[in-house]
């Protein structure tokens, strides 16, 4: 079926934004023969990032799984932009890498990234199935609380 991820996501509320800017000096993503590698994405929505400051301190699990959730929703944009509009072009998510930012007695940093998975395992579907990395930081870009990149393989 043709536009079915767009359709998945549409059923989920979620409307691709454009992909956000970069904030210094790097690119969205880069294709190389069947991969995109899509770079670290905050958690921006709006243009203002959804969740500052550390987990562990200034940030709940909650939020700060929402916050990877809406870096997957940028992930999502940024391949619509690299699949040039056609979503159903992605074969699968091949890995997710999430970065957490947070105090050092804080030790939930899958559970933060689980924002992100489950968004890319609900929005893909089988395709959404990923190898990952979930680490934590002393700080991230902007003071977020969250980063996550990705690659995907296209057709």
């Amino acid at each position: 079926m043709a536009d079915a991820i767009e359709a998945r996501l549409a059923d989920m509320g979620i409307v691709l934004a454009e992909p956000p800017k970069p904030v210094a000096s790097y690119v969205g993503f880069v294709r190389q023969d069947n991969l995109v590698f899509v770079s670290g994405q905050l958690p921006l929505a709006g243009g203002k990032l959804t969740a500052t400051g550390l987990l562990g301190r200034d940030v709940s699990l909650e939020n700060g799984a929402a916050a990877a959730r809406q870096c997957a929703i940028n992930l999502l944009a940024q391949m619509k932009a690299a699949c040039d509009g056609d979503l159903d072009r992605i074969a699968r998510c091949v890995r997710l890498g999430g970065f957490v930012a947070s105090t050092p007695d804080f030790t939930d940093h899958p559970k933060v990234i689980n924002g992100a998975s489950d968004f890319i395992g609900e929005a893909l579907g089988e395709k959404g199935a990923h190898a990952r990395a979930a680490v934590g930081v002393a700080a991230l870009p902007l003071n977020a609380c969250v980063e996550v990149e990705a690659v995907f393989a296209v057709s």
